[in-house]
C-alpha cells in the first residue's frame, strides 16, 4: 500500500511553522489516541500513522531530505530518539512514548512510570496491550493485579537461539553481514543512496541454516505468562502504564517487547467521580431537613456523621474534605460532596395527613413568596 503524504496525514501545508506541526499532531493524537478508542484497529493505526508523520516534519534535518526526496529519502532514517529503524515497522509502544515524550502523557500521571523513549533495538518483540478494570475503592487505596497474558516467550529447547543443538549461525550472504542494504539510485537531482534493514537477517547480519525443531528458527513460543501490576492510588479512566520486557518475546534473543496497561473504572453503585472529587446523592427526610440533626453518609473509609443544619433544602451540598480519591503521584486528595434531596412520602395514613393540614396552617410552612415573577425576571434577562 502507497504511503500517504506526510502533510496531509496532519492536515498541514508544506510551509507549515514548527508550531503549526505540533499543533496539528496533538488534536489528531488525541482524535486517534487508544485510550480514547479502545479496540479500535482503525485509530490505532491512524495514530501510529500520524505520529510518524510528525516525527519527519519536526525535525529540520529529517523534513529537509522528505521535502527533497519524499518517502524515498527516508529509506534507513533514524526514528524515534535517533533509533536507526525502519518507520513502517515501529509499534504502538513507539508511538505512545513518542506522544508521552513531547505531550506528557494522556490523561496525565504516568510519565516516569512508562518506559522511555530511548534506542529501539531493531530486533524487538512487538508490545502487547491489556486492560485492567478497577473499583473506586481499589482505586483509592491502590491494587496489586495479576494478569494472565497470552504472549510469545523464549524457546526452552533452543534459549532463544532458533538454532539446532550443536550448531550456529552463518554470516548473511544478502548483506554480508553488514545488517543493511545500500542501494543507489539516479534521478534527475542526482544520485541518491538509500539504506534500508537487511530483509533476510533482519539487521542481525547472521541467519540461521540449521533451525531448531521446536520453534522453527524464531527462538520464541506461544504461551502464557502472570504478570503482576502494581496500581498506585489515584488513577484515572485511561491512565496506562508500561511494564518492560513483558510483551512477546523477540526473535533470536532481540529486547523482549513490553505490556501496555490501561486502567479503566467501573461503574460505582453509590458514587459518581469527578476529577479526584467523589459525588454522592442523599435522601433526607423531611423532618431531618427542618429541625436538623445527624446523617450517616457513606464514604469509601466507611459511614461518616454529617451534621444537618435546621431548615436544609434540598439541593443543598456539603464537602466532606479528604474523603475522596488520592491526588496521583502526590501528597492529600479530593472531597467528597454529597447533594441532600428532601424525600417526600407518597403513603400518608389519615393521622400523618391530619397533622400535615395543622402544619399547613401555620406561617412557618409557607414558602417565601418570590419579589418578581417568572416572567418578569425573563423580560429582564430578554431586555423587553
Amino acid at each position: 500500500m502507497e504511503k500517504r503524504d506526510y502533510y496531509e496525514i496532519l492536515g498541514v501545508p508544506r510551509g507549515a511553522s514548527e508550531d503549526e506541526i505540533k499543533t496539528a499532531y496533538r488534536k489528531l493524537a488525541l482524535r486517534y489516541h487508544p485510550d480514547r478508542n479502545p479496540g479500535d484497529r482503525t485509530a490505532e493505526e491512524n495514530f501510529k500513522e500520524a505520529t510518524e508523520a510528525y516525527e519527519i516534519l519536526k525535525d529540520p534535518q529529517k523534513r529537509r531530505m522528505y521535502d527533497r526526496y519524499g518517502h524515498a529519502g527516508m529509506a534507513g532514517v533514524g526514528g524515534f530518539g535517533g533509533g536507526g529503524f525502519d518507520f513502517g515497522g515501529f509499534d504502538l509502544g513507539d508511538a505512545l512514548r513518542a506522544f508521552m515524550r513531547d505531550f506528557g502523557g494522556f490523561g496525565g500521571g504516568f510519565e516516569d512510570i512508562f518506559g522511555g523513549g530511548g534506542r529501539r533495538a531493531q530486533n524487538r518483540g512487538e508490545d502487547l496491550k491489556a486492560k485492567v478494570s478497577l473499583t473506586l475503592e481499589e482505586i483509592s487505596r491502590g491494587v496489586e493485579k495479576k494478569l494472565k497474558v497470552r504472549r510469545y516467550k523464549e524457546c526452552p529447547e533452543c534459549d532463544g537461539s532458533g538454532l539446532a543443538p550443536g550448531t550456529s549461525k552463518n554470516t548473511c550472504p544478502d548483506c554480508r553481514g553488514q545488517g543493511q542494504i545500500r542501494t543507489l539510485n539516479r534521478t534527475f537531482l542526482g544520485t541518491i543512496q538509500q539504506v534500508r534493514t537487511c530483509p533476510r537477517c533482519r539487521g542481525t547480519g547472521e541467519v540461521i541454516a540449521n533451525p531448531c525443531q521446536t520453534c522453527n528458527g524464531q527462538g520464541r513460543v506461544r504461551g502464557e505468562s502472570t504478570v503482576t501490576v502494581k496500581v498506585p492510588p489515584g488513577v484515572s479512566e485511561g491512565n496506562y502504564m508500561t511494564i518492560e520486557n513483558k510483551g512477546n518475546a523477540a526473535r533470536n534473543r532481540g529486547r523482549a517487547g513490553d505490556l501496555i496497561v490501561v486502567f479503566y473504572e467501573k461503574e460505582h453503585d453509590i458514587f459518581t467521580r469527578q476529577g479526584d472529587n467523589l459525588i454522592c446523592q442523599m435522601p433526607i427526610s423531611f423532618t431531618l431537613a427542618a429541625l436538623g440533626g445527624e446523617l450517616s453518609v457513606p464514604t469509601l473509609d466507611g459511614d461518616y456523621k454529617l451534621i444537618i443544619p435546621a431548615g436544609t433544602q434540598t439541593g443543598k451540598v456539603f464537602r466532606l474534605r479528604g474523603k475522596g480519591i488520592p491526588h496521583l503521584n502526590s501528597h492529600g486528595q479530593g472531597d467528597e460532596l454529597v447533594q441532600v434531596t428532601v424525600w417526600t412520602p407518597n403513603k400518608l395514613s389519615n393521622e400523618d395527613r391530619k397533622l400535615l393540614s395543622r402544619l399547613d396552617s401555620s406561617p412557618s410552612f409557607t414558602p417565601p413568596k418570590s419579589s418578581k415573577s417568572f416572567f418578569d425576571k425573563l423580560r429582564k434577562t430578554l431586555g423587553i
